[in-house]
C-alpha cells in the first residue's frame, strides 16, 4: 500500500514490474497472508512507510500490533518513489500560515525537520543500508518560476530558518550542469535515499519489536465500534484501535472501509526511469554534491543519481490513471532535454505507480470517531512525513493527541465531480497548468 496502489498501471502488468528499486533488493519471503482471527491492542491497514513507522512507534510503547498488507510490503509508493525525503509539506507553508496561524506553522515546519531527522535516527537504530545522502537542488526554468523560488524560499529562510544558497545565471552551474535552468536553490537538510531498502529496513525493524505482519491480506471491511474488527478474505483482526495508512489503496476499499475520507484524496499517476550506470565523473559533473533536485512547475521533474551512478529520472504525471503513450520514449526525451550529456545512455528500467494528493496538497491525517486514525494525502512529501504521521498517531493512541491535532485542524474539501467527473476535471484542470508552465 503506501503512497502508491500496488496495481499501479493496469494497462501494463510487464511495466510495473520493472523497477531499478525491485531490481536491486533481495526481499525476504513472503509473510503469509492472515488465516486466523486475532486479538491486537492496534490493527494496522498498510505496510508502507506510514503503517511500518506507526507499527514500530506503537510497538516500542508495549501495544500489541498486527498489520495488514493487501499486496506486499512497499509494493505501493513507498517502495516505489523518487526517494527524495523533503522538509516542509507539499502546499507550502502560505496554507497553515493562513488556516492556523504562524504559531501552528512553524510547529508543523518543526515537525517536518524531525521528520528528517527519524529517518536518521531509524537508519541508525536498526542498522538501515539505504544508501541515505543529504543536500537538495530546487531549479527553476523561466524568469517567472525563478521570481517565485526566490520568494519561496526567502521567506523560508527568514521565516523558518532554512539556509539556502540561491542563485541564478551561470552561479547554477556550479549545482548542476543543465542549460535548462535559469536559477536553484541548494539546501543540506532535505537529501533522498533508495525507499524499498529504507522500507524493508522498517518491516524488518518491526518485526523485530514483536510486530505482526501480513501480506496479500486486504481489509475488506472494518466493523466499528468500542472494539473494532478488521475482516480480510481469510481472516480477521479484533483491536482496540485502528490506524488507516493504506492512502490510494482507500481508493479501493474505502467505501467500506472509511467512506468518509476517501473522496479527499486523488490518485495520481507518475513514473521515473533508470539509465544503465554513467561514470562517475560524468554523473559528479552533472549534479554536485549528489543532491536530489526537483524543479518547480506545478507538474514538475524529480530526479537524482543512485548509488551506482544511474539517473533516476521522473515526473510524466498523468491525472487520468492511463499509462501515457510511448511512456519511456517521451521520459528519454525529457531527460535529454534536462541533460543533453544523457541523451546516448540507455534507460533500462520504466515504472511508476500513483501517488496521493489532497486537494490541498497538505497532509490529511485525523481520526474517525474515538479509536479510527488515518495518515493520507502526503502529496508528494511521504519519504520524511510518513515517518512523522507514524508517531504523531502512535502518541495520540497513548492519549498525547496534541501533535496529531494540529494537521488534524488543517481544512480539507472534497474533490469536485465526485467518482464519475473528479478525474476529467483534475485532468482538465492540469492541462491549463502545464500550458501556463509551458508559457
Amino acid at each position: 500500500m503506501g503512497l502508491w496502489r500496488s496495481s499501479i498501471l493496469v494497462s501494463d502488468t510487464q511495466l510495473n514490474q520493472n523497477s531499478y528499486y525491485e531490481a536491486s533488493v533481495d526481499r525476504p519471503p513472503v509473510q503469509a497472508p492472515l488465516r486466523d482471527a486475532l486479538r491486537a491492542d492496534v490493527v494496522v491497514v498498510g505496510a508502507g512507510f506510514a503503517g511500518l513507522s506507526a507499527a514500530i512507534e506503537l510497538a516500542q510503547r508495549g501495544r500489541r500490533v498486527v498489520v495488514l498488507e493487501a499486496d506486499r510490503i512497499c509494493a505501493g509508493a513507498s517502495g516505489r518513489n523518487g526517494g527524495q525525503a523533503i522538509v516542509g509539506i507539499a502546499s507550502g507553508q502560505g496554507l497553515p500560515e493562513a488556516q492556523l496561524g504562524r504559531k501552528d506553522a512553524r510547529r508543523i515546519w518543526d515537525m517536518t525537520l524531525e521528520a528528517i531527522g527519524l529517518i536518521d535516527a531509524r537508519i541508525a537504530a536498526f542498522d538501515i543500508d539505504c544508501d541515505r545522502v543529504r543536500g537538495y537542488l530546487y531549479v527553476a526554468d523561466s524568469v517567472r518560476k525563478a521570481r517565485a523560488l526566490q520568494k519561496e524560499l526567502e521567506l523560508a529562510q527568514r521565516d523558518y530558518g532554512l539556509q539556502v544558497d540561491v542563485v541564478q545565471g551561470a552561479d547554477v552551474g556550479r549545482y548542476i550542469r543543465s542549460p535548462r535552468y535559469c536559477a536553484a536553490a541548494f539546501e543540506q537538510v532535505s537529501g533522498h535515499l533508495h525507499p524499498l531498502k529504507y522500507g524493508l529496513g522498517l518491516a524488518a525493524a518491526a518485526r523485530s519489536l514483536g510486530v505482526q505482519i501480513f501480506e496479500h491480506s486486504p481489509v475488506l471491511d472494518l466493523g466499528r465500534g468500542q472494539s473494532l474488527l478488521a475482516r480480510t478474505p481469510t481472516g480477521e483482526v479484533r483491536a482496540d484501535f485502528a490506524v488507516l495508512a493504506g492512502n490510494c489503496t482507500l481508493a479501493d476499499y474505502g467505501p467500506r472501509v472509511a467512506p468518509e475520507i476517501r473522496p479527499r484524496i486523488m490518485p495520481v499517476s507518475t513514473y521515473m526511469v533508470a539509465t544503465a550506470p554513467v561514470p562517475a565523473t560524468l554523473s559528479d559533473s552533472l549534479i554536485s554534491d549528489r543532491a536530489a533536485v526537483c524543479d518547480n512547475n506545478f507538474v514538475l521533474d524529480y530526479f537524482r543519481f543512485s548509488v551506482d551512478h544511474r539517473m533516476l529520472f521522473g515526473g510524466r504525471v498523468s491525472y487520468t490513471t492511463r499509462t501515457p503513450r510511448n511512456l519511456q520514449a517521451a521520459m528519454r526525451q525529457r531527460m535529454a532535454s534536462v541533460f543533453p550529456a544523457l541523451a546516448g545512455v540507455p534507460v533500462e528500467f520504466v515504472w511508476g505507480g500513483f501517488v496521493d494528493i489532497s486537494m490541498n496538497r497538505a497532509p490529511d491525517f485525523g481520526r474517525l470517531g474515538q479509536n479510527i486514525y488515518y495518515l493520507q494525502g502526503f502529496s508528494g512529501h511521504g519519504v520524511a512525513l510518513t515517518g512523522l504521521a507514524g508517531r504523531l498517531v502512535a502518541e495520540a493512541i497513548q492519549g498525547q493527541s496534541e501533535r496529531l491535532d494540529v494537521f488534524a485542524r488543517l481544512r480539507h474539501h472534497r474533490f469536485p465531480g465526485g467518482s464519475m467527473l473528479r478525474t476529467p476535471a483534475l485532468a482538465l484542470a492540469m492541462a491549463w497548468e502545464r500550458l501556463r508552465d509551458a508559457f
